[in-house]
């Protein structure tokens, strides 16, 4: 393990070879009483039990890829509200992303896609006081580098794969925190409906109707916003308005 400090909002950052999952690293510092700074990074190598949102594993090979776990203690942000972390966190890699390949786009709620395949998946915790947020650990793996998978995520490509180059992980690394570091500012200042707009506009098929499945069946429908908690809305062709939570819609693919 090493620990190193970052320039951008005086980030800790710990690197470690191999962990079972940086988010869990995190929680066993804060369940230990380590006194962390305000951002404290984790960054493995290699990351053997990964976690997707809805259960799924997140398998990677050791260093080809982007693989951390970001705290912060966003005691600005309402409890109400921390589906903005989400977005946060998304737009910096969709950023970091499109410098390398094209057709980037965030799948809701927090997917990073090029074109139809992913190449990143976050998953977001947080703890809350009262009202307020006031630990939340991003985490994050990026498939940079990996050409062959071996997962059950639907869909998986790379950077590599797309750009038909080898990538610099740091380079990546750092461009994501950098965006992160001009969102959080923004957050701070409570220039939440920027950030919403933003989230908005890249959107994975956030134009025109497209296919979606839920527990009636398969359907199509237009995405009409998504809501500052999170939840999305869509339209059917009936004019319907319908309104989801996570893991109650999908998209279906041709």
């Amino acid at each position: 393990m090493k620990w190193t400090y970052m320039e951008n909002m005086n980030i800790k950052r710990i690197d470690i070879d191999e962990v079972d999952s940086t988010n869990n690293y995190i929680k066993n510092l804060i369940s230990s009483g380590l006194s962390l700074p305000g951002f404290t990074l984790v960054v493995a190598r290699h990351q053997t039990a990964g976690r997707g949102m809805r259960g799924n594993s997140w398998k990677t090979q050791p260093g080809k890829n982007v693989i951390f776990s970001l705290l912060c203690h966003p005691d600005f942000l309402m409890a109400n509200r921390q589906f903005l972390m989400s977005e946060m966190i998304a737009l910096s890699i969709f950023h970091a992303c499109a410098e390398y390949v094209a057709d980037v786009s965030i799948k809701w709620p927090n997917d990073i896609y090029c074109g139809d395949e992913k190449v990143c998946g976050i998953l977001i915790e947080c703890d809350l006081n009262g009202k307020y947020v006031s630990n939340c650990i991003l985490g994050c793996g990026v498939n940079v580098n990996q050409t062959e998978f071996e997962s059950d995520i639907p869909h998986p490509t790379s950077l590599m794969l797309k750009s038909g180059r080898l990538i610099d992980r740091e380079e990546v690394l750092a461009s994501i925190i950098r965006h992160f570091c001009k969102y959080y500012i923004m957050a701070e200042n409570g220039d939440w409906d920027a950030i919403d707009k933003e989230y908005f506009g890249s959107l994975y098929r956030c134009v025109g109707m497209h296919r979606f499945e839920d527990e009636s069946g398969v359907f199509n429908a237009a995405i009409e916003r998504v809501e500052p908690g999170g939840h999305m809305l869509l339209r059917d062709e009936t004019g319907l308005l319908r309104r989801y939570e996570f893991k109650e819609v999908k998209f279906v693919f041709d």
